[in-house]
């Protein structure tokens, strides 16, 4: 309904074709497959993959379209979050609908569209946010590439001993593999340590991988 509202409010004016509208991020995604946009408005509450990392991966296929997140949520975290992701701009769910027009015009125009006295909030979440990505590299630098290769494994929801088998050592060996993984990204169970590897994009999950139905290899 959303997105149906929006579709009518911009259709017909001048300057602005409309593409369509979807209704998650997956259909967005395929849209993109065959008739990209120059400007994508991209919810932030999205069902299945979230507007952030339908946004990223939207910027991925097309890094010409400028794409504009729309959300009730304004903490600094998801702005910073949205412009991480390539976001061109932000715009809260409060903004009055004849300001849409002029922000997807601007959008067009290659403009960074944020709500007003937000900036300077944001650049301090940007830079945190930095910081925290520089420590997680030092991280996962201290990895050999036989504990990356276990940490894939696991990312793609092999067992230990699944993992024994395709690297022809023994589980224990596994195990041991996984202490030191742990020990080097500083990180307490092998969920955390395939989270750091995902965030970092050491590696992403296979599309018939449990839990990752909703992610493009």
């Amino acid at each position: 309904m959303f997105a149906e509202a929006v579709e009518l409010l911009l259709r017909g004016e001048d300057g602005i074709d409309m593409v369509g509208g979807v209704g998650s991020g997956e259909e967005a995604l395929e849209q993109f497959r065959h008739d990209p946009p120059d400007v994508a408005l991209v919810d932030f509450d999205l069902p299945g993959i979230d507007g952030i990392e339908t946004t990223r991966l939207i910027k991925e296929m097309s890094p010409a379209t400028q794409v504009v997140i729309i959300t009730a949520f304004q903490e600094p975290e998801i702005v910073a979050g949205a412009v991480e992701a390539g976001a061109s701009g932000f715009i809260p769910k409060t903004q009055a609908a004849e300001d849409l027009v002029d922000i997807v015009m601007r959008a067009g125009a290659g403009e960074m569209v944020l709500p007003e006295g937000d900036i300077a909030s944001v650049l301090l979440k940007l830079h945190e946010a930095q910081a925290a990505r520089s420590e997680a590299h030092k991280l996962i630098s201290r990895l050999t590439m036989r504990e990356i290769e276990i940490l894939r494994a696991i990312g793609d929801g092999a067992s230990t001993q699944e993992v024994a088998t395709a690297l022809h050592i023994s589980p224990l060996t596994v195990q041991t593999h996984v202490k030191n993984i742990l020990a080097k990204l500083e990180v307490h169970s092998k969920l955390e340590a395939v989270t750091l590897a995902l965030r970092e994009g050491l590696f992403r999950l296979n599309s018939n991988s449990s839990g990752s139905g909703t992610r493009a290899s």
